[in-house]
């Protein structure tokens, strides 16, 4: 039995899965506000809770914000700030008495797409997050590719390709930097775009919809967002020539970024017949929970 734990800003959840990817128990709890300590105890009680109601021991895999750091083995870049400078994982298996496997919450969506969802019987799978951030996981035969540096999949914190000489310098992203990958295509940044643009806010979500209506200011605002996307898959495409990208996060439910995108690829990819292919994710939203207990797949 393979438990798998979802550490959100708001929530953790967890699941539980068999051999088979049976999901065989899940429930949530409120993550502990901005209290390291409390959210220990919190994922330590949920994986007890699971194993008193399953009435075994289970392997327990965890999905972060953020990744360890090579340096000294503690948390970094999360975006739930209690958790940064932290030994998550050694605390954890110190109060569980056992091993426990961690990855970060883009790695865990693109294992889960890769195991048993759109990207199930590919060797390579890229598992994109499009939402309040962006990020990446790759997965090669079943098994996260992490990398000697734990990045592998990090595109968001690239510069954004092929950009027009009017988008210079790029808008400030968190990390320091100007014009990430991050800072065009999240769910903020299209609000960001649209305002700038349009002259009037609107959500993402907003956008999308009003767009699936017809109205012409915000098509207009998605076919941008599409182009850079394009762009910045097609680099992706060009050094790992994945089977599959999955899209996930509040940003992969807008239809037209389905048809657009490989439309627009193109002309940017090192090859005269693309056949990667751009997906919707199988488990949504339980891809994150479902790809931490699959950390456990051997």
């Amino acid at each position: 039995m393979r438990v798998g734990i979802d550490l959100g800003g708001s929530k953790t959840e967890l699941i539980a899965l068999d051999d088979q990817g049976t999901e065989q128990l899940r429930f949530r709890r409120p993550t502990p506000a901005g209290t390291y300590d409390a959210t220990v105890s919190l994922i330590a009680e949920m994986v007890q809770q699971a194993e008193a109601e399953l009435g075994m021991t289970a392997s327990t895999g965890l999905g972060t914000p953020g990744a360890v750091s090579l340096k000294n083995g503690l948390m970094k870049n999360c975006n739930s700030t209690c958790l940064n400078g932290q030994p998550l994982k050694e605390d954890i298996e110190h109060v569980l008495q056992r091993e426990v496997r961690l990855s970060n919450d883009a790695n865990c969506f693109a294992l889960s797409e890769a195991i048993d969802g759109a990207g199930a019987g590919h060797p390579v799978v890229f598992g994109v997050i499009l939402g309040t951030g962006v990020g990446g996981g790759l997965v090669v035969n079943g098994q996260v590719l992490g990398g000697v540096n734990h990045i592998a999949g990090e595109w968001g914190h690239n510069p954004l390709p092929i950009a027009a000489h009017s988008d210079f310098p790029g808008p400030a992203c968190y990390c320091g930097r100007n014009g990430c990958i991050e800072a065009w295509l999240s769910g903020p940044a299209m609000q960001a775009e649209h305002h700038r643009h349009q002259g009037t806010t609107l959500t993402a979500s907003d956008i999308a919809s009003a767009a699936q209506a017809g109205d012409v200011a915000c098509l207009q605002t998605l076919e941008i967002y599409c182009e850079r996307l394009a762009g910045a898959l097609a680099v992706v495409i060009n050094i790992i020539d994945p089977d599959v990208i999955v899209l996930g996060g509040g940003l992969a439910n807008i239809d037209m970024l389905y048809s657009r995108v490989p439309l627009l690829w193109h002309r940017y990819i090192f090859s005269d017949d693309v056949r990667t292919r751009l997906l919707r994710p199988v488990h949504g939203d339980s891809s994150g929970v479902r790809g931490a207990a699959w950390l456990w797949g051997d």
